[in-house]
């Protein structure tokens, strides 16, 4: 799910199980991507994770640090996510999207060797991307309610300078 010149390329820590079987990136039901997207003002309304397709038309994006699915991102190797992050730069320098959204701060210190990251934009370049780190929207991070993500991704939304969309 990504083009060249995208205003913000999402990008996950790895696919999920349910993921991997439908093709569909944050299938899982209690995964709240998608919720947090739309309330977010990223889209008009709240996409299904089959309607994926749909975010190129908005410019935005969607990959992996990892490729390989597991069912929870604490399977990973401390190998898998530095493989992760340099496969992820190089396609971020091909793609340059405005802004990288890394969904997991854990993810992003841990491809890219960043252990003091918190949530937020970051120092760290790739080419002209900047990057974000946002909290992971999957439904075993009770750490962050769906409102409060929502308000993070809306900061990304209004760094990235996208109009907040919303139902016409």
């Amino acid at each position: 799910m990504v083009a060249d010149g995208l205003s913000v390329l999402f990008c996950g820590i790895n696919p999920g199980l349910m993921t991997a079987a439908s093709g569909h990136h944050f299938a899982r039901p209690g995964n709240r991507f998608w919720p947090v997207l739309h309330l977010s003002g990223f889209t008009p309304r709240q996409l299904r994770p089959d309607e994926q397709d749909e975010l190129l038309a908005y410019g935005l994006g969607i990959t992996n640090v990892v490729a390989r699915p597991s069912a929870r991102a604490d399977e990973l190797t401390r190998e898998e996510y530095l493989e992760g992050g340099r496969l992820l730069s190089g396609r971020v320098e091909r793609l340059a999207p405005r802004w990288l959204a890394i969904a997991g701060v854990t993810a992003y210190r841990a491809a890219f060797d960043e252990p003091k990251a918190v949530i937020g934009p970051q120092e760290r370049t790739i080419g002209t991307t900047r990057i974000w780190a946002l909290p992971s929207p999957s439904g075993l991070n009770a750490h962050w309610s769906t409102a409060a993500m929502a308000e993070e991704f809306a900061r990304l939304r209004e760094a990235a300078g996208v109009e907040r969309r919303t139902e016409t």
